[in-house]
């Protein structure tokens, strides 16, 4: 097994993403919407769900998909179409997510059961059908959305199925990084809390107990992980496979 090893250059040339082609799921709001920015940005063609502005504001070519990717052999078709649609596929984003705040002992099967098809089942789904694409024409960048749920319990909120179902995807991020190294990378991005709609549910005083814990003493702004998912897919990064980068704001550090 061998990971690709790409020609010295230029550090700005490495992060470079002109001509990659790239899928984003769940890219139509808060992190996936600032990722899909991002990639567009640094030249990347992107296929998501805001594909005008994107395409317009950086002389990209976009275009919106649909798909369920709790659904095996949906997601599996869609990524197969944008990848005859745009040509090839470079980089595969695995962003999709949802979150409840169930106590342990209340957890009805449905309930759990549903964080863990989208988060858990439908990353896995969208990564291996990348990956069967990756694998044929040998090169291919795979990123989760993990959690730094993964690493911590959160508190004061319960939601035992949303931590073990990232914790899930940083495990099989490092399993696929060594299965598939021949042919792509796998790495995850871990955020913190960060000011999307998905917090807006919660109680004002958990919001303020989560601003107490964090050495930051604010929440992150989608836009601000942008960078570090362009690092992930670029050249930048050649070397770096089965990695958690946590971007915090040292949540998880005292």
């Amino acid at each position: 097994m061998v990971l690709a090893q790409p020609p010295n250059q230029h550090v700005m040339k490495a992060f470079d993403l002109t001509g990659k082609v790239a899928v984003v799921t769940g890219g139509a709001r808060g992190i996936g919407l600032e990722v899909s920015r991002g990639l567009a940005e640094a030249g990347a063609n992107t296929a998501e769900a805001t594909a005008a502005e994107i395409a317009s504001a950086n002389n990209v070519r976009a275009a919106a998909y649909q798909a369920d990717v709790t659904n095996q052999t949906e997601i599996e078709a869609v990524i197969q179409r944008i990848a005859k649609d745009f040509g090839k596929l470079d980089i595969l984003v695995a962003n999709s997510g949802i979150a409840s705040c169930v106590a342990a002992e209340d957890y009805t099967p449905s309930q759990w059961s549903d964080i863990m098809k989208v988060n858990l089942d439908g990353a896995f789904y969208s990564a291996q059908a990348a990956a069967r694409i990756f694998k044929e024409q040998g090169h291919g960048n795979i990123i989760f959305t993990a959690s730094v749920s993964a690493t911590l319990v959160n508190i004061p909120q319960k939601q035992a199925a949303y931590n073990a179902s990232k914790a899930g995807v940083v495990q099989m991020a490092k399993c696929l990084s060594v299965e598939w190294v021949d042919f792509c990378r796998v790495n995850c991005i871990s955020p913190g809390f960060i000011a999307t709609d998905i917090l807006d549910i919660h109680p004002q005083e958990w919001r303020t107990k989560w601003l107490d814990m964090i050495p930051a003493q604010r929440m992150a702004q989608a836009y601000e992980l942008k960078g570090a998912y362009v690092f992930c897919a670029s050249d930048a990064s050649s070397y770096m496979t089965g990695a958690d980068i946590i971007i915090d704001g040292g949540y998880t550090l005292p």
